[in-house]
């Protein structure tokens, strides 16, 4: 389970360190796409295959399936972890989540997170502020 928070800065060439503990998760490779809340979304390949499966089921007569799955699938990159335990981030998904220099990698169970600083920080504020009434909508669920 990936959990943490965690600063990093990108390097000229778009390269970003993977937490030291979560590198041997990757070890097999990694799929990165956009995700939601404009971060991107790092997945182990199982994890990834796991969820494209799911994606795969979803009917296509649906336009919000169709709009999910191509977010997820058409904006995905395979990635290999460098001897430095970096990946390389794309410019087009750089460039979706607003990533310039400094960057926050977020542990989310089955996923990192990659975010903007300055986007993280204002998130996590407003969730923060938020977090009474969030709890509260999340008890109906059983939670």
């Amino acid at each position: 389970m990936f959990i943490g928070e965690y600063n990093h800065t990108l390097d000229e060439k778009g390269r970003l360190a993977i937490p030291v503990k979560f590198r041997a998760d990757f070890k097999t490779g990694a799929v990165v796409t956009k995700g939601l809340d404009n971060c991107l979304f790092v997945f182990t390949k199982k994890s990834w295959n796991e969820l494209a499966d799911k994606l795969s089921k979803l009917p296509i007569s649906q336009s919000k399936s169709r709009a999910f799955a191509r977010l997820m699938l058409a904006g995905a990159m395979d990635l290999d972890l460098d001897k430095q335990g970096r990946i390389v981030l794309p410019e087009y998904l750089r460039k979706y989540c607003q990533l310039n220099k400094k960057a926050v990698v977020a542990g989310v169970f089955n996923r990192l997170e990659i975010w903007n600083d300055s986007a993280w920080n204002t998130y996590r504020n407003s969730i923060e502020k938020e977090s009474i009434n969030i709890a509260n909508e999340l008890g109906d669920l059983g939670i």
